[in-house]
């Protein structure tokens, strides 16, 4: 089966296409470094030709508010329309858990009108709701940074890593349509303060970081349980600690 991944030479897609050719499939990388451009349409025809998947995992270069969302909807607007043409019968997108949870958040705000353009469009589609990644850790401490302080609140998080979203994202897209949501999260539930707290002292970071219940999470501040998914997830097995040893995170 053909599968064009969008967004295929990032984190998650450069993983996906490996996987998805290891198990029989013509996985295609699309990306603006292999001449598809999903923002401008650049070379959708061409990629859909033959494809019965299309996944989408790709993200915006700016999360400015407008820019996050222009990118989302008409990037997905014009992928929808290309699958269309093309005949393609199964639409994969990879989301974020707590979208709806978080509406004031300008991301969130963003994935949110992504998705309902994906349920409204009449293509067979599924949505995977992932947590965060293990990879972005890093860049989540740096944006809490403030005047040398790492501010974080005191909520539920539970982060897995890149492989592991990847392998639920392939396994979605070689089945049936949900037309529906998996959400899928860590192996462990951590509170995300004390998350950090430990893993800055495993980075070798010396801030400090503070517990801060108006601590913002990119513009907004979560409820209690806003990043973590619901009863019915699907786990993954690999904890931080194992990742972090396995010299995944330098």
């Amino acid at each position: 089966m053909k599968v064009v991944v969008i967004g295929g030479t990032g984190l998650i897609g450069s993983k996906l296409v490996r996987k998805l050719g290891e198990h029989g499939h013509e996985a295609v990388a699309a990306s603006p470094d292999t001449g598809v451009n999903a923002l401008t349409g650049q070379g959708l025809a061409e990629v859909m030709e033959g494809a019965g998947v299309v996944i989408d995992v790709s993200n915006s270069p700016s999360f400015a508010p407008a820019d996050v969302m222009n990118f989302f909807t008409t990037s997905t607007g014009n992928l929808l329309e290309a699958e269309k043409r093309a005949g393609v019968g199964h639409h994969v997108a990879l989301s974020v858990v707590g979208t709806e949870k978080m509406p004031e958040n300008a991301y969130f705000a963003a994935k949110i009108a992504q998705e309902r353009l994906i349920q409204d469009s009449g293509i067979p589609f599924s949505l995977v709701h992932a947590t965060q990644f293990f990879e972005f850790a890093r860049r989540i401490a740096d944006e809490a940074a403030v005047d040398g302080q790492v501010r974080i609140a005191p909520v539920a998080f539970q982060p897995m890593a890149g492989e592991e979203v990847a392998q639920a994202v392939g396994r979605t897209a070689a089945g049936s349509p949900l037309n529906g949501r998996l959400e899928v999260g860590g192996p462990i539930e951590y509170r995300m303060d004390e998350f950090f707290r430990k893993a800055l002292a495993a980075w070798g970071d010396p801030r400090e970081v503070v517990t801060d219940p108006q601590a913002r999470y990119f513009g907004s501040v979560p409820g209690d349980r806003t990043l973590v998914p619901g009863e019915g997830a699907q786990l993954a097995k690999i904890t931080y600690r194992e990742w972090l040893d396995s010299g995944a995170g330098k």
